[in-house]
């Protein structure tokens, strides 16, 4: 990939380049944030590194975005996460983060992280995903209605927006993935606490969905529902480029759960999660996918309508009301 870098010192720049010349070409280097935008417009590079560093950074990602949009991963170099700005800043359509704090020290970094981070993109932006795995279906025996809703890039701040609607007497359990390292998944779920009428915190493995609580996805491995409703962390499949895996949840549920399931499939690049919608709205469960226009990345909602996985598509603002709708129905006992 050729690469634009976005930092803050020469020394980083020779630092990073180190690490990266191997694998990679660096197209230019900018250290002032007027500089990076312009380069991005005149010499789009196949992928953005960008330091983020300050509340600017946020800003310049969504002029980025707006005006030269192109593949952004955010470096965080701070000791400590840099929470707030790492959310606004993927909520402005940037694709991932990696938090490196030896960076500015070349001899301590292990690379393997960012290498990786810079592979999965690459993977992502060229090639379609793999298959996601399959379970079996079982019989049980939930209840609860369940809202699964699935995000990537520009998800932390759809999912703020759409919590922030939902009423705080919702009958129904909800389950978010978001693709986030596990790093930044407690301070994630802080975040949006602070946001939603519902109480927010990370999936317990065991668990099941409790209605009025929303769960979010907490580690780099795949979410997916046991055969008695409980929620299980799983390596499998291994070949996924994101950790949690939107499609091995979506799919697990439609073959595991027994009670009422609605599926939302929020911005994202990529097709995650568009074949796991799919399989919920074959099994007869109410599925609706992000529009273009609301979306920050229109990638993942996109794949999911091209395959009729999608039973509507709704800009964001209109979601929480559906879900509202939806969840005002009387449940059905559902069979596989």
């Amino acid at each position: 990939m050729k690469l634009g870098l976005l930092l803050t010192s020469l020394s980083l720049a020779l630092g990073l380049r180190h690490v990266l010349e191997p694998a990679h070409g660096v197209r230019w280097l900018a250290m002032e944030d007027a500089a990076a935008l312009r380069l991005c417009h005149d010499e789009p590079p196949d992928l953005l590194l960008l330091q983020l560093d300050s509340a600017d950074r946020v800003e310049l990602t969504r002029r980025i975005m707006d005006e030269a949009p192109c593949p952004v991963l955010l470096l965080d170099l701070a000791a400590e996460l840099s929470t707030e700005w790492v959310f606004n800043a993927l909520g402005h359509g940037a694709l991932d983060v990696v938090h490196l704090p030896g960076l500015a020290d070349a001899a301590a970094l292990d690379p393997a992280l960012l290498l990786r981070k810079i592979q999965n993109i690459q993977r992502l932006t060229s090639s379609p995903q793999p298959a996601p795995h399959r379970t079996t279906a079982t019989q049980g025996t939930q209840r609860t209605r369940l809202i699964a809703i699935g995000a990537s890039a520009g998800g932390p701040a759809a999912l703020s927006l759409l919590l922030h609607a939902l009423p705080p007497d919702l009958d129904a359990a909800l389950v978010l993935v978001q693709h986030l390292d596990d790093q930044f998944s407690a301070g994630m779920a802080e975040w949006l606490a602070r946001e939603s009428p519902l109480p927010v915190r990370l999936v317990q493995a065991g668990e099941a969905p409790q209605p009025g609580v929303v769960l979010l996805a907490g580690r780099n491995e795949h979410l997916c529902l046991g055969r008695h409703g409980e929620l299980r962390y799983t390596p499998e499949p291994t070949e996924q480029i994101y950790r949690p895996s939107i499609d091995v949840f979506f799919h697990s549920l439609a073959t595991q759960w027994q009670g009422d399931a609605i599926g939302v499939l929020l911005t994202g690049m990529g097709r995650d999660g568009a074949e796991g919608l799919k399989a919920m709205r074959e099994r007869g469960f109410p599925t609706i996918t992000q529009d273009q226009a609301s979306s920050a990345v229109w990638g993942m909602p996109k794949a999911a309508a091209a395959i009729g996985a999608a039973a509507e598509v709704l800009p964001l603002e209109r979601i929480a009301t559906r879900l509202a709708e939806l969840c005002s129905r009387a449940p059905t006992r559902r069979t596989p």
